[in-house]
């Protein structure tokens, strides 16, 4: 007997499970609510003790009903006139938030400039200032987030909401929601849009399913053909933001990450499941399994570990991605084959940056070819060069209608390359300021198995390298 499988049911199922674990009760609405009202009012209470004219407002997810159960992120604006110096926005406002909050744990974090972080009663609050500007004439990037609440609240109704969340929780479960640098992803304000756009979290994926190369949406038709906005805007992915028509609300998100969420909505389409939003947690391999995955996988994976860098979580993820892409230059430039590379940091007091090579160890000489022989000034000045030189191993001679030499490589092993290259820090090959002075204070270059005590001792980073051997996403599980 032939079973068919109704997708459409399991959907159904799948998502109906889903919305009754993201969408909060009563009472945990409620209580985020005071905690907003609660805050709004302290910060009010700041502003007016200190004579400042300002408008208190929440934002975000909380005032669109947008926001998951268990993610609650109360967002706090103050907003004030465009004469207000901007240094006060690390200073003044700064203080105001930190009193607002006081008592509560803080943490200082920075976009455009700086702003604070807290949680109170267990819910993540932030509490950032901007300018009360009109709409297009923005001074700092925060400001039009205000005009983005005004846009998209009375456009969403209960219904609406249910599917922002399902696409928000779908987006966290494949690991493509965030716009933070870290991530590289979709905002939620993307996701409001995207649902809004297309009608539902289904027809959202179906959409993403089949995005080619290049897709633009313009919710407002700011422009009257796609190609206008092309001109416009570069990026694979273009969702024109409808208070700011110069603005691509999806300008964060990476070709990976797209790519990744074309390829998890296709998936799940086919066949709906629960993994998708919470896909299962990653279980270290034992110590004796590392040992024998690295010898399977017969290549070098290298592991560049260094210390804290005193800067906020954006600044860091800014200057790892590019002190990963500075140190893999480096090696491709002396011929090594980076097959993967990755990067993983607590954010505190560890870092690390992960390249796999084919082999660890090159021959000790290379084939380097001269001109042509037609060219006889260029074989002149090649034989010149080449012909007795300390770094000659082999030649020259003539091949193939040109002159070639085989000369020593001045790198066989790609953890000297490495330490060599990082002496300085890394300075001198691109490695980015804060993670330079990092890894002249403490730099480790480890191969393989010699990860083993760091792997050991720190369960997060297990996890990490884990899901990298592994190497495909949780949901394919």
């Amino acid at each position: 007997m032939i079973v068919v499988f109704d997708v459409s049911s399991q959907l159904e199922t799948v998502c109906a499970e889903v919305l009754n674990r993201v969408t909060p009760s009563e009472s945990e609405q409620q209580k985020v609510k005071d905690i907003a009202k609660m805050l709004t009012e302290r910060v009010k209470e700041e502003t007016k003790t200190r004579k400042i004219q300002a408008d208190v407002r929440v934002e975000g997810s909380v005032a669109k009903n947008t926001w998951l159960k268990d993610a609650p992120e109360v967002d706090v604006f103050i907003r004030v006139p465009t004469a207000t110096p901007r240094e006060s926005f690390a200073t003044t406002f700064l203080d105001i938030a930190k009193k607002a909050t006081y008592g509560y744990k803080q943490i200082e974090r920075f976009a455009e400039h700086p702003y604070l972080e807290a949680v109170v009663d267990g819910v993540w609050v932030n509490i950032v200032p901007c300018y009360k500007v009109e709409s297009g004439k923005w001074v700092s990037a925060t400001d039009r987030t205000p005009f983005h609440t005004d846009y998209v609240k009375p456009l969403l109704n209960k219904q609406k909401c249910a599917q922002v969340r399902l696409l928000k929780r779908f987006m966290k479960g494949v690991s493509v929601y965030g716009a933070e640098i870290k991530v590289g992803g979709f905002s939620g304000y993307l996701c409001e849009l995207l649902v809004l756009s297309y009608g539902s979290f289904v027809e959202a994926l179906r959409a993403a399913a089949n995005w080619k190369k290049r897709t633009i949406i313009d919710p407002k038709r700011h422009y009257k053909k796609p190609k206008d906005a092309e001109k416009i805007f570069d990026e694979p992915l273009v969702m024109v933001d409808p208070v700011d028509k110069s603005r691509n609300v999806a300008a964060a998100v990476t070709k990976e990450k797209l790519n990744e969420f074309t390829a998890a909505s296709r998936a799940f389409l086919k066949n709906p499941d629960m993994k998708f939003f919470y896909p299962p947690e990653t279980t270290e391999l034992p110590v004796t399994d590392l040992f024998s995955n690295f010898d399977d996988r017969g290549s070098a994976v290298v592991f560049v570990c260094f210390g804290r860098t005193p800067v906020v979580p954006d600044v860091l993820w800014g200057q790892l991605y590019r002190s990963q892409k500075a140190l893999r230059n480096l090696i491709q430039r002396h011929d090594f084959k980076v097959m993967r590379d990755s990067v993983w940091s607590n954010e505190t007091s560890l870092n690390v940056l992960v390249f796999e090579v084919e082999t660890r160890f090159l021959p000790n000489m290379k084939k380097h070819l001269g001109p042509p022989l037609k060219k006889r000034e260029d074989c002149e000045e090649f034989l010149q060069k080449h012909l007795g030189a300390q770094t000659t191993v082999s030649g020259p001679r003539v091949e193939g209608g040109r002159w070639v030499v085989d000369v020593k490589r001045k790198y066989a092993d790609v953890v000297k390359l490495l330490k060599d290259n990082l002496a300085d820090g890394g300075k001198c090959v691109g490695v980015a300021d804060f993670v330079c002075d990092a890894v002249l204070d403490s730099v480790d270059v480890l191969v393989n198995q010699q990860v083993m005590k760091m792997y050991s001792d720190n369960a997060e980073f297990a996890k990490f390298l884990t899901d990298y051997l592994k190497g495909k996403p949780r949901w394919l599980q």
